[in-house]
């Protein structure tokens, strides 16, 4: 552009150079041309014209060349990154035909601008994509961190320097240790547990990935035992080892329960294992007697045959409360649930155990509530419950005692108690008398029994219609046993 300028202004400006030229010459040595002088001056002068207007046309040139330059880079200046990409952006700006070596370059420019708008639009969208999976990461990784922290089974991992860089809150409580701290505890100085330190530690020198299991036990905070099953496995993620050994992370679950469970099933198996063997081995002795003809008159074998009788329909209670308890908790027995009265039901098991009350000379009197006491149960059940509740307060009372049973209501529940003036209970007896087969040693002599008669009670009551079961007592003073239930009111409510 500027060379197509100055070769317009070139003939112009040589011709006034070599008229300025000649006319110097003539000036300073006239001998060049025989010319007067005022011939000469007036060459001078119009060659110094020259040159002036040759210098003037040039100034006004690039005057105007700036003007047009301006426009159009001011117009660049004016467009957005949506304008400057259409062809037609440069319109607005007055074209001259001299002007046209600018426009070109605006153009240029232009698109050169269109170009970096395009760029710069796919990199703030690359950037938003960015930063929106960031903060989706972000959120994900405080969801985990949350859950791993509210997590009740301990979490904690390990990494390639033996290091805890990982423990949940249940963790850090356990085991005594804080990974909020700068310096991360070394795992192996851990104190609490040599057994979860052994296996972490096995677990790590692992060449692959590999899984181990095993059970520990800790003591908590409150000093309780408990028990856990720890399962730990190699990071796979661990890109750097140092000596072979990689991290590792340990879930230990709480199995206390578990536990006390299996060890409850074998109180159990046992006990049941030892209230069948006392009939089978009477009936199997007497049996014996028969057999070897000891029993010479029929007295004696009528003897011998009760006891057999006696000892096998203890055996068939036995058998009879325990398909009724496996039946209660497996939720397989057939409850048909209808309003009942609950003074009726106790009148009728009252009824049933007053012969029973009349042969060992013990008062069996009642304390009923005027009011109907209704609740929704199966009226076999409650009877049962009942009966099995006066019949243990009529075992356990020596003659001429007292038994008294009451009922009355209490607020939206009703509640009946059986009272009795017998041996009573030590505090230790009271937590544990509706497990099953417990009975208490020092009684045991009163009377004879399963122990499952209470057990029943509870899941009867309990289990089976959402009440409970409470027991007072005192020793040598007599027991209360309170059954409370659920009314009628409460349940429609």
């Amino acid at each position: 552009m500027y060379e197509r300028r100055l070769t317009a202004l070139l003939p112009l400006a040589l011709l006034a150079i070599v008229c300025a030229t000649l006319g110097l010459a003539w000036v300073v040595e006239p001998q060049f041309a025989p010319t007067t002088w005022p011939v000469r001056l007036v060459m001078v002068l119009i060659s110094a014209a020259l040159v002036v207007a040759t210098i003037h046309l040039a100034l006004m040139q690039s005057q105007s060349a700036a003007r047009a330059a301006e426009r159009y880079v001011g117009r660049l200046c004016e467009l957005d990154s949506t304008l400057v990409q259409e062809e037609n952006a440069l319109d607005l700006v007055p074209f001259r035909k001299e002007d046209a070596p600018w426009r070109e370059l605006a153009q240029k420019v232009r698109r050169r601008m269109a170009e970096f708008a395009r760029q710069a639009d796919a990199i703030e969208m690359a950037r938003a994509g960015v930063e929106v999976r960031f903060r989706r990461l972000a959120a994900e990784r405080d969801q985990l961190r949350e859950i791993l922290m509210n997590l009740t089974d301990p979490v904690l991992a390990i990494d390639s320097f033996g290091e805890v860089v990982v423990a949940n809150t249940s963790a850090e409580r356990l085991l005594d240790i804080r990974t909020t701290d700068e310096a991360h505890p070394i795992f192996q100085q851990l104190q609490r547990c040599e057994e979860l330190v052994s296996l972490l530690s096995e677990t790590r020198k692992r060449k692959t990935a590999a899984q181990r299991c095993g059970e520990v036990s800790l003591a908590s905070a409150d000093g309780k035992q408990r028990h856990f099953r720890v399962t730990c496995r190699t990071l796979s993620a661990q890109q750097l080892a140092v000596a072979g050994e990689r991290g590792a992370v340990a879930v230990l679950t709480d199995i206390s329960n578990l536990k006390a469970i299996q060890k409850r099933n074998a109180e159990f198996v046992s006990a049941v294992s030892h209230e069948m063997k006392t009939p089978l081995s009477s009936i199997r002795a007497y049996i014996e007697l028969l057999v070897d003809g000891e029993a010479e008159d029929d007295a004696t074998r009528e003897e011998f045959l009760g006891v057999i009788n006696n000892q096998a329909d203890r055996l068939q209670r036995l058998i009879d409360n325990l398909l009724n308890l496996a039946r209660i908790e497996a939720g397989v027995v057939a409850v048909n649930k209808s309003a009942q009265s609950l003074n009726e039901r106790l009148t009728e098991a009252i009824r049933v155990l007053e012969p029973a009350a009349v042969q060992k000379q013990i008062s069996l009197t009642s304390e009923f509530s005027e009011l109907y006491l209704g609740v929704l149960g199966d009226r076999d059940m409650l009877l049962q419950a009942a009966i099995n509740l006066i019949s243990n307060a009529l075992k356990y009372t020596h003659r001429g005692g007292s038994v008294t049973v009451r009922s009355r209501l209490n607020d939206k529940e009703v509640v009946f108690e059986v009272q009795d003036s017998g041996v009573g209970l030590a505090p230790d007896d009271c937590q544990r008398v509706f497990e099953k087969f417990y009975r208490v040693k020092k009684d045991s002599d009163m009377a004879q029994g399963t122990g499952l008669g209470l057990a029943l009670v509870k899941h009867i009551v309990e289990d089976v219609h959402g009440g409970r079961v409470e027991v007072e007592s005192e020793l040598g003073r007599g027991s209360t046993f309170r059954v409370i239930l659920p009314g009628l009111g409460q349940i429609n409510a």
